[in-house]
């Protein structure tokens, strides 16, 4: 595994790097049209984006696999359904701000305050990646997705210190945004559409649904847990 490969992975392990560890197509879609008509049935069909259009949607796959690289510990982000994952949160009542307060007023608040924005999470989160693509046209000469991996390596790093100048909110507080989500979609249960296959829990060891294994940990104390990880689609 190349030092790329693991400096960009310590965003999964905390490790280190906080940030760093052309239609919209997941990885999984572009396996599936690279393997051409005698691909085998098995390969699941692309699940369609809810929220995002065909430009966020690729700024997001390219996005989730720079931070998410495939190598000897998982898949990219994208065939992790990090992606999926994002779209499917922005296009419910997460995405429209269903549990936050937004009569104003709008005052600016600190880290520990929370979200104070008077955007819902959605428009956010489309006015992010609008400001992220116009600053990578401007700094490399195309949208992020179009970059050299080193480029959209060095364009995540300029996000996350806030060097990136956006036009209306802070590039820091959209990388960190972009960041919580992608965590969320790596660890959490893949009936939200991220982490397929489990491939977070088996990176971490992970065992599953907490009800399933409890009465086991005791017997596993300081040991492997021998058992697949369980989600809650695996008792549906």
């Amino acid at each position: 595994m190349s030092k790329t490969q693991i400096d960009r992975r310590r965003l999964l392990t905390g490790a280190g790097l906080a940030g760093l560890a052309t239609a919209a197509v997941t990885s999984g879609e572009a396996a599936a049209q690279t393997a051409g008509p005698e691909a085998p049935s098995s390969v699941p069909a692309p699940e369609p984006f809810l929220a995002l259009n065909a430009t966020e949607a690729a700024f997001v796959v390219a996005a989730v696999n720079t931070l998410v690289p495939p190598d000897d510990l998982s898949p990219s982000g994208a065939d992790c359904g990090l992606a999926i994952y994002i779209d499917r949160q922005l296009a419910g009542a997460y995405g429209a701000g269903a549990r936050l307060y937004r009569d104003g007023p709008f005052l600016k608040g600190k880290p520990e305050h929370g979200y104070q924005l008077s955007l819902t999470p959605k428009a956010f989160f489309t006015a992010g990646i609008a400001a992220a693509n116009d600053w990578t046209h401007k700094t490399h000469g195309a949208a992020f997705d179009a970059l050299a991996e080193a480029d959209q390596i060095a364009t995540l790093k300029a996000f996350e210190t806030g060097a990136a100048a956006f036009d209306g909110l802070s590039s820091a507080d959209f990388f960190a945004f972009l960041l919580g989500l992608t965590y969320e979609g790596f660890f959490a249960d893949p009936l939200y559409g991220g982490n397929r296959d489990k491939a977070g829990w088996k990176m971490v060891g992970y065992p599953g649904l907490p009800a399933v294994y409890r009465d086991a940990i005791a017997k596993f104390k300081d040991r492997k847990y021998p058992n697949p990880p369980q989600s809650i689609a695996d008792f549906s």
